[in-house]
This record gives structure tokens, C-alpha cells and sequence, in this order.
């Protein structure tokens, strides 16, 4: 009798524990929503969300200056809107430069003299002024901010991601370069063009350069990442053969990092080109300069066919990317399809502004 009473005690106190365990648990819950609905309902306040005067019916008819296809009116929907966004993009060559393809026929009109001036049109694009980039337009002045940005900043980036490890440089000085690379990427990007305007101007160069700045931390802390997971078996077979200083890290280090360092590259390029965007916004040039001066002028109908432009720029340079760093990385997962980088495009361009 008991021990059977000793055990009905046991079992009961340990019932009760887990339901004391289960309220204090409930209770933590109970505080820690409320206490999130405080500051949320602070926020809404701090922004004057309930003193704003939100004026939905303005809203509803400029959504429609953004969609001309739209209406307020039955059958509240016109195709022949569309046709807007196509004269803007092609009057301000948005996509491709229109006064050099204006030089050769349209394969509508001439198919056969299309296909002979393929030719012609591509030794053109080649040695035109600003190189193959030129023949996207504007779009290809934002996409040459970035390729220009990310080679300009890929050889520091890897300089202070080698110097950053510590398998090169001995704790504490790998700090030092871990710390100038921390340093960089604590300054967004933007912060970073505001600082080199008295050196070249509001502009694509000076947009360029905090490009490439912004590479030099984001880049070279994923090579310290990569490089701090090697495995030491090909260091040590490289000193045991009495190679440099110098010959290990080439051979024994670099020889193992070299397929993710291309990935990452291509990562940060996908990045940079996001960061062009917003660099225009703020006067450094290509397609957000455009949208910045539409949105001035309230043309919605020409800012909305800039935004198109935008999002196929960015949603073709991301394929492009995952296509390549899916094929170079054995172990890659597949690349996300169109719906999924349509989906994640605000998400990713959000991050991007905070770079």
C-alpha cells in the first residue's frame, strides 16, 4: 500500500509540475504578445498612423494613372493600356537602345532582312562607345554599375578575406581586416555614395564606387566564411612538400574554395545590381534616376513602365546567376523558378536598400 501510494503521490506531483510548467509557459506567451502589441500600437502611434489623413479615393484614381489598363468604369479593363508602358519604354530606350536598332529593320516587318542584319547589328553593339552593355538603354547603364562595381571590388574583397582568416593571418591581426570589412558593411551603400559626392559628383561613378566599396565587405566576409571551412589535409600536403607561404594558400587553400568564391561573387552581383536601382533613385543614373524623375513629375503611367523595366532587369540577372551557380555547385538546391523570383522580389529589393 505504500509504495503504491508513494507512487500515486509521484505521478501527481509530477502531473501538477507539468501543469504549473504548462500556466507559467502561457503566462510567458500571454506577456510576450501583449508586449509586442504594445509596441506595435507605439510604432503606429510614433508614425502618426491614426492622425494621417489617408485619402483612399485619391488613391484609388492614381492607381489607375500606375495601370492605364485598369478603370474605374465598366468593364474596368482595357488592353490597349498596356500599349502606354511600350511607347514610354521604347521613346526613352528603357530596355534596349532604340537609335541603334532603329538603324536596321524590325523582324515583324523584314524577317529575312532582320536575320542579314544580325551581322551588322552585333559588330555595332560590340564597338559602340559604351561596349555590349549599351544595347540594353538605360537598364544597361544601371547593369554596368554593377558588373563595374562588383570587378572593381572583387580583388579587395579577396585580399582582406584572405588577410581576415585565420589560417593566414594569426589572431588578433586578422581582426584588423575583419574589423575594416565590418566597418564597410555597417555604412549602407546609399550612406556610401553620399560620402563620395565631393569626389566625382551625383552620378553613375560615384554610384560605381560605393558599389564596389559595398562589395569589398559583403564579399570579403562570405571568403573569410568559406575560407575558415576548409579542410587542413591539402595545407598540410602543400608544407610537407615544402611550398611557400605563398604556394599554400594558392594550392592548398584557394584550390578548395575557388567553385563557392564564384558563387558568392555571382550572389553579390544579384545584389549590386538591386543596389544600382536604388543608387538612381538618389541621382547615380540608369533606370532608378528615371523612376525617381517620373514619380517627381507624377507621371504614375511612365514610373510604372520604369518599375517593368526594373523588375525585368532584375528577375533576368537573377536567373542568369542561379542558372550558373547551380551548375558550379554540385550540391546547389534547383533554382528557384520565375513565380518564385517574382514572389521574393520585394523582399529581396527591401534588403538590398538596407545594404
Amino acid at each position: 500500500m505504500s509504495t503504491d501510494s508513494g507512487t500515486d503521490y509521484r505521478i501527481r506531483e509530477r502531473f501538477e509540475s507539468i501543469k504549473r510548467a504548462r500556466r507559467v509557459r502561457w503566462i510567458g506567451y500571454g506577456t510576450l504578445i501583449g508586449l509586442i502589441g504594445y509596441l506595435f500600437a507605439s510604432a503606429l502611434l510614433a508614425v502618426e498612423w491614426f492622425s494621417t489623413n489617408r485619402q483612399y479615393g485619391v488613391f484609388t484614381r492614381r492607381a489607375t494613372d500606375f495601370f492605364p489598363f485598369l478603370s474605374t468604369e465598366p468593364p474596368f479593363f482595357a488592353p490597349s493600356g498596356f500599349a502606354e508602358y511600350g511607347a514610354y519604354i521604347h521613346e526613352r530606350s528603357l530596355l534596349y537602345n532604340r537609335e541603334l536598332l532603329g538603324q536596321y529593320p524590325g523582324p515583324l516587318s523584314d524577317p529575312l532582312g532582320f536575320l542579314i542584319a544580325i551581322p551588322d547589328l552585333l559588330l555595332a553593339v560590340l564597338i559602340s562607345e559604351g561596349g555590349p552593355l549599351t544595347f540594353f538603354g538605360v537598364a544597361g547603364t544601371t547593369l554596368s554599375m554593377a558588373v563595374a562595381g562588383t570587378v572593381m571590388g572583387f580583388p579587395f574583397a579577396l585580399l582582406f578575406g584572405i588577410l581576415g582568416s585565420e589560417r593566414v593571418t594569426p589572431f588578433p591581426f586578422n581582426f584588423i581586416f575583419r574589423g575594416m570589412m565590418s566597418t564597410i558593411r555597417a555604412i549602407p551603400a546609399l550612406v556610401w555614395a553620399l560620402i563620395f559626392i565631393p569626389l566625382s559628383g551625383l552620378g553613375p561613378v560615384t554610384a560605381t564606387i560605393a558599389i564596389a566599396v559595398d562589395t569589398v565587405g559583403n564579399l570579403g566576409r562570405l571568403f573569410v566564411d568559406e575560407l575558415e571551412e576548409i579542410e587542413d589535409g591539402p595545407i598540410e600536403a602543400m608544407e610537407t612538400t615544402g611550398a611557400s607561404r605563398r604556394q599554400t594558400i594558392t594550392f592548398g587553400m584557394l584550390s578548395q574554395v575557388h567553385t563557392p568564391f564564384i558563387a558568392w561573387t555571382l550572389y553579390i552581383f544579384e545584389i549590386n545590381v538591386r543596389i544600382a536601382v536604388a543608387l538612381g533613385i538618389i541621382g547615380g543614373g540608369g533606370l532608378g534616376q528615371v523612376l525617381e524623375v517620373q514619380m517627381g513629375l507624377f507621371a504614375y503611367t511612365n514610373a510604372m513602365a520604369t518599375i517593368l523595366v526594373i523588375l525585368i532587369l532584375i528577375i533576368s540577372v537573377e536567373m542568369f546567376s542561379q542558372r550558373i551557380r547551380a551548375r558550379i555547385r554540385a550540391d546547389d538546391t534547383e533554382p528557384m523558378g520565375l513565380w518564385e523570383l517574382l514572389k521574393g522580389f520585394p523582399k529581396r529589393m527591401a534588403k538590398s536598400l538596407a545594404k
